[in-house]
């Protein structure tokens, strides 16, 4: 295993695996911030370099997190088919990113591959992909679920409808509700950020929910997004739920902050069978972000887009319905600007797809970072172009109680008309019953609540 090379004229010698990672990493102010990114672009490119000649196996068997010290470690790693990664491990990370960007390699090939590539493996080849090559390796793939309905197939375009409410106020929630659902937006989800994490609130929206949509023969899924642990006190407590949803990181020092462990999400699991709403079997819903772990000092040195790729090789553990990557919410802390949005954006969607998860992407921006609503319409429009499974809708685009900006309710309806996508199937039957859609299109009706009040 060679860690150094001379690139023009000058040597460069890396210390391990991580720090090849990291410094092969595309400029991001969080790994700036944690003192791990290259110095220069000259050692950027020899840090590419130098990871485009490791093999499969060095990056294997040199996680950023020590298996016996890391569940999440173990669980990506005993999560491997060895059939699969014997094929490849002797591959150089150069000949891996050749053979996923080729024409011989088709969507079944991929879905085989994704069984014998740890999350380390695929943030390396992650980071030897231009832009474009992102977008290119992604749209092969299609990662499908089923909750109440299947999300993820190709030519759709889902979205998650988001009610926030600034004080949890049950009739503002279902007013914001009821005109995103005027919009055609919610396919996805029906999904509420709380403000008020108590099992007690959390089951009052969650009985709202359900009986707009058992009332109006919604087929689409329910959840409110409160801590993993609320989330089972108000189902224990006779709450009606179809997802239980928790956010994530790639270590489990990660997690433990985040208050939860792998064995958190298989109690939930095993509850949602027993006493949930939906008709499954994928019942967990997952956010993530990068660099969440920097926040919790989780990172063990590691850059943030392999640490988001190890959350997509807990993710793949519980076979979610829904995973998404909170892309710009962090703030400029850890993506600067646009620029670094639309690239972790893209990153995402990629490493969770080679993993075999069913993705989207809350493409959003916080006021205090170089972003603003025309970047986030690109980064949407390119997931979309790339077979994102949903992404997500706010009133007017601006989220009044997270204090963000996300898309609007209208946008994927503007996106799918440009790129001839179409909501899940059985949403867009009840769309043309409720005369919000005919033919794939929006019709006059369509932002007029008041179809759910008269």
């Amino acid at each position: 295993m060679k860690l150094s090379t001379v690139l023009a004229g000058k040597t460069f010698t890396f210390r391990s695996v991580k720090e090849v990672l990291a410094k092969a990493n595309e400029e991001k102010s969080g790994d700036i911030l944690a003192g791990i990114a290259a110095t220069s672009d000259l050692e950027r490119v020899a840090a590419k370099l130098v990871l485009s000649h490791l093999l499969v196996r060095d990056l294997r068997e040199n996680p950023v997190v020590a298996y016996e010290d890391d569940e999440v470690t173990r669980i990506n790693q005993d999560s491997i088919d060895p059939a699969v990664y014997n094929t490849i491990a002797n591959w150089t990370m150069a000949e891996l990113r050749e053979y996923i960007l080729s024409y011989e390699c088709t969507e079944d090939d991929l879905h085989r591959l994704s069984r014998g590539l740890t999350s380390e493996v695929i943030a390396g080849v992650c980071k030897l992909m231009s832009n474009l090559d992102l977008i290119y390796a992604a749209n092969k793939i299609r990662v499908t679920a089923t909750c109440n309905t299947t999300i993820g197939k190709r030519g759709c375009l889902s979205t998650r409808l988001q009610p926030n409410h600034p004080t949890d106020n049950v009739e503002g929630i279902t007013a914001s509700l009821f005109e995103g659902l005027s919009y055609g937006s919610g396919d996805a989800l029906l999904g509420l950020n709380p403000v008020n994490d108590t099992a007690t609130s959390l089951g009052e929206v969650l009985r709202r929910f359900d009986e707009v949509k058992n009332r109006f023969e919604i087929p689409t899924q329910i959840c409110v997004l409160g801590h993993i642990t609320t989330q089972i006190e108000a189902v224990e407590k006779g709450a009606p739920t179809d997802m239980i949803f928790q956010s994530i990181a790639g270590s489990q020092k990660g997690n433990n902050a985040f208050g939860f462990s792998a064995e958190t999400v298989r109690q939930a699991q095993q509850l949602l069978k027993e006493r949930g709403t939906a008709k499954g079997p994928n019942v967990m819903y997952f956010e993530t972000g990068q660099g969440s772990e920097l926040s919790s000092d989780a990172h063990f040195g590691a850059d943030q887009v392999t640490m988001e790729s190890r959350c997509y090789g807990f993710a793949r553990e519980f076979k979610p319905f829904m995973v998404n990557t909170v892309v710009g919410f962090i703030g400029p802390e850890y993506l600067y600007d646009s620029r670094q949005v639309i690239r972790a954006g893209l990153e995402d969607h990629f490493m969770a797809k080679l993993h075999g998860v069913p993705m989207g992407c809350d493409c959003c921006y916080t006021n205090h970072m170089l972003a603003d609503q025309n970047d986030i319409d690109n980064l949407s429009l390119l997931l979309a172009s790339c077979g994102v499974n949903y992404i997500l809708g706010v009133p007017t685009s601006d989220d009044v109680m997270l204090n963000y900006q996300t898309n609007a309710y209208h946008d994927a309806a503007t996106i799918r008309e440009i790129l001839g996508l179409r909501p899940i199937a059985e949403f867009e039957r009840w769309l043309e019953k409720m005369g919000i859609m005919e033919n794939g299109r929006l019709t006059n009706r369509a932002g007029d609540p008041t179809i759910f009040v008269k």
